[in-house]
């Protein structure tokens, strides 16, 4: 080095031969590092998705078969040894916003596009859940595709089911865009979307109760019946078609209702006019779900090596101030602290009414195999968001007639604006996903 110091400094040597030496001696490791970058480069650039070239099947018929689509080496490939509860932390402060928003997204219900409705706080959008001993990590449009790939996801249950799948077709679309290739004559409750590009459906089902029943009405009686023992056949019958089910259920076990077993009544919540046995809504529940998984295990335990994965979903809290029917609102515009809410009374009772029959239908299906089951349990998180729900922004502009409210508004404190928190459930499925998928390869 020292020598080539004194070759440059000398003056005696002309200076095209110091130029020269000075550009072989700077310029060629420069050359040979931007060389080697690009060789690199060629050895890592990602893989093009081709999608399958099957059409969707009809509504309850069997699935496309696979298609012979190159092996890829994606995310899900990964050894994957995270483990975490997401069910205990804190909603934090988070700039980054959500993946989607109204106007890229055309399969939000009404209802729930705040926004458009006119809500004026966007504060709500840009909060995420930290779990307290580990971090729940964003959602990742094209892993979930990748993990669904030939596979049929059905959410089975109530309108939060609904609104946690218009949820996750949201966030995929923002990389591959779904086709509605089924929806019911007239209530649209039945409705099936269909992802050409990994040969994926995701359905809906109608089905508040899990059980057989007939819901209350404004021109029937004003109380729903349950059939506790026998479960819908309306989704359980293309049960043959689901690789993944979601379940969700429970503001519907709040209203008055009529009980049966082996075709006799009970007994009955709040029908003080029918001559009943007065009971509470905990055994029905329980009952229900533990019909629900145990017709599940039963019936694919029936078709030898038949697989199938189930969700159930814990209770989301609603957040009226005031009762549901009686004007009661949700006006706050930030989260709970963790500290100001605890799990307590009626929805820790239903949280642990349903983590109890998930892990004795664990104890179920082992003896069997083929059925996996998992809790995504929100209840926690979804307590403390009482800013999340459409409120009165369920209908457009609700409060432009007029200064101040002049007779009240019908206020949605249940269901959750899109975007909004309950985009965090779909990143808590993906994370069971992931695990599975890793739990397959060992």
């Amino acid at each position: 080095m020292g020598s080539t110091h004194l070759f440059l400094k000398d003056k005696s040597v002309p200076f095209t031969k110091r130029f020269v030496f000075f550009s072989f001696y700077v310029l060629l490791p420069v050359t040979l590092l931007s060389a080697y970058l690009y060789l690199l480069s060629l050895t890592t650039q990602s893989t093009t998705y081709h999608p399958s070239l099957s059409s969707p099947p009809p509504f309850s018929s069997h699935p496309p078969l696979p298609s012979s689509s190159p092996s890829f080496s994606t995310e899900k490939d990964k050894v994957y040894h995270h483990s975490c509860d997401y069910s205990n932390g804190d909603w934090v402060h988070d700039e980054s916003g959500p993946l989607y928003n109204v106007t890229t997204c055309g399969t939000i219900k009404e209802s729930e596009k705040c926004i458009s409705n006119g809500r004026p706080d966007l504060g709500y959008l840009y909060w995420r859940w930290k779990p307290n001993e580990c971090s729940l990590p964003r959602f990742e449009p094209l892993t979930f595709l990748h993990l669904a790939r030939n596979k049929h996801i059905a959410f089975i249950g109530d309108s939060l089911a609904r609104n946690q799948l218009e949820s996750l077709l949201c966030m995929l679309a923002t990389v591959s865009t779904p086709n509605l290739v089924y929806k019911s004559a007239n209530d649209n409750k039945f409705r099936r979307w269909y992802f050409p590009s990994h040969n994926a459906n995701f359905s809906l089902y109608w089905s508040p109760f899990l059980v057989q029943g007939v819901e209350r009405s404004n021109e029937g009686p004003y109380y729903n019946t349950m059939h506790l023992d026998h479960v819908n056949e309306r989704w359980a019958r293309d049960l043959d078609w689901f690789d993944t089910i979601v379940v969700s259920l429970g503001h519907w076990f709040l209203l008055p209702s009529v009980y049966y077993e082996a075709g006799s009544v009970i007994g009955s919540l709040n029908c003080p006019h029918l001559n009943h046995t007065q009971m509470d809504f905990y055994l029905p529940l329980r009952k229900v779900l533990r019909t629900t998984l145990s017709s599940i295990i039963e019936r694919k335990r029936s078709k030898g090596k038949s697989e199938v994965d189930v969700i159930v979903k814990t209770f989301s809290p609603g957040h009226f101030e005031g009762d549901w029917n009686k004007a009661g609102t949700c006006l706050k515009t930030k989260p709970y602290k963790k500290e100001e809410k605890e799990v307590e009374g009626m929805e820790a009772e239903m949280r642990k009414i349903e983590i109890e029959e998930v892990e004795n239908a664990k104890k179920k299906a082992s003896e069997f195999g083929g059925v996996r089951l998992e809790v995504l349990d929100v209840t926690k998180l979804a307590l403390l968001r009482p800013d999340g729900h459409p409120g009165p922004y369920m209908n457009p502009f609700p409060f432009a007639n007029g200064n101040g409210v002049p007779e009240p508004v019908q206020n949605d404190c249940v269901h959750w604006c899109l975007p909004g928190p309950i985009d965090t459930w779909n990143e808590i499925f993906l994370d069971i996903m992931k695990k599975w998928e890793q739990h397959r390869k060992i």
